[in-house]
């Protein structure tokens, strides 16, 4: 039985039973039953995609309130870099960082500054003998769980390094135990100002063995107002931010992939260019290439389903940004360059069943695969979803698998189709 703890949730009260989202989810995870969809839970990936194009907002994404970190004595922030495009007018990163203080964090510990460290240790990675290539990014957690359900056989290509938004919360950690020894870890409380709910999905379920060092997810729209009125206030903020160029690169597409000066990259965004991209190099259908980044989101994390400006916009914003800060304000020294240390690996994958897996059983697969292409046959393949599923295929292999299904007004009965 699947526990995962979803962040994608259906408003039943708004939905109209359309069929938009159906046809749009990326892993057939929806159903229409009376008149309404229905989310299945072992399929959903938390992409958000649902709530991109639902015309009626039946989909919400579910994450903390600011209220929820009132209950720890010390309340570190973690902004993700796409935070920062959100803001019209602004040519300095520390108004964000300030205002944040201001609206009672104390202490903010920048995500993109963890992440020009994990751009440093992935070119390392990269350069270790016996790396099976195309690696390929672990930093969107929508494109891991869609590895893990859809595509089982790219896992030992996950490049195996935690997220910024994990090694941001360990060292924010160590830096707040290192300047109040007084505290318990219990009294720390961390934040990450989330683009995505496949980010607060990462945060409920942990990732396989590792448990996430996160306590709580604010959406960037739930928080959004409270910071344009804490950034109208005072003078000039002090210098906070210790990232560059490549740290706040990373909330749009490319950026990871660019930062490691290396010719041999791809960068994909949008699910479907994902899917693709995925196919293609599991049919080993790609030119040899050393990395792989993908964006579950249009635009990158810029493109999220909590955020609020348009990700376009956004990225425009954040370009303009990057062109007064340095290239990075946290290269490797020569020590540190040497090995990546333990800490910032994770060592095992999720493991999920496979969504393309009939039965455990090969022979019984077998006979299921040959019941679904015999129904399809009388199906009379427009994939109008008519029936409550996304196309004819997913709607004979619920037959085949006994799920709970609709009618197919259209389907031919010897040889004919029904009138």
């Amino acid at each position: 039985m699947d526990t995962y703890e979803h962040s994608v949730l259906l408003v039943r009260d708004k939905c109209t039973g359309c069929t938009t989202c159906l046809h749009h989810c990326p892993t057939e995870a929806i159903r229409i039953r009376d008149g309404h969809a229905v989310i299945n839970q072992e399929r959903c990936i938390d992409c958000g995609e649902c709530i991109r194009v639902c015309p009626h907002k039946a989909k919400k994404a579910v994450s903390s309130k600011l209220d929820a970190m009132q209950k720890f004595k010390y309340k570190i922030a973690l902004p993700a870099p796409s935070l920062y495009g959100q803001f019209a007018n602004m040519d300095d990163i520390d108004y964000v960082l300030d205002g944040l203080l201001k609206i009672g964090f104390d202490d903010v510990f920048e995500v993109s500054k963890a992440a020009e460290l994990v751009t440093a240790y992935t070119r390392l990675y990269l350069k270790t003998d016996g790396v099976k290539t195309p690696v390929i990014s672990s930093a969107c957690p929508v494109v891991m769980r869609l590895i893990g359900l859809r595509f089982p056989s790219l896992s030992e290509n996950i490049l195996h390094m935690l997220p910024p938004m994990e090694v941001a919360a360990r060292l924010a950690r160590e830096r707040a135990r290192e300047k109040h020894p007084e505290l318990t870890e219990n009294e720390i409380g961390v934040c990450f100002i989330s683009p995505c709910p496949a980010k607060v999905s990462y945060v409920k379920n942990g990732f396989a063995d590792y448990k996430s060092q996160i306590d709580e997810v604010v959406a960037i729209s739930d928080i959004y107002f409270q910071l344009i009125n804490a950034m109208k206030k005072g003078d000039l903020p002090d210098t906070l931010s210790e990232s560059g160029m490549i740290g706040i690169g990373w909330a749009s597409s490319g950026g990871e992939a660019t930062a490691i000066f290396n010719e041999d990259y791809l960068a994909a965004d949008g699910i479907e260019n994902v899917i693709h991209v995925l196919d293609q190099i599991e049919n080993g259908d790609i030119p040899p290439l050393k990395f792989i980044e993908l964006n579950a989101c249009p635009g990158g994390c810029v493109g999220g389903v909590m955020t609020v400006q348009n990700p376009f916009i956004a990225k425009a914003r954040l370009q303009s940004l990057r062109r007064y800060l340095p290239v990075s304000q946290n290269f490797l020294s020569a020590d540190e360059a040497k090995y990546i240390p333990e800490s910032y690996f994770f060592n095992s994958l999720p493991t999920y069943h496979p969504i393309s897996r009939l039965s455990e059983n090969m022979a019984e697969s077998m006979r299921m695969m040959a019941d679904i292409q015999k129904l399809r046959s009388q199906l009379p393949g427009i994939d109008c979803g008519a029936c409550g599923a996304p196309n004819c295929r997913a709607f004979a292999e619920d037959i085949v698998r006994k799920i709970d299904c609709g009618e197919c007004p259209l389907k031919k009965q010897d040889g004919e189709a029904v009138e």
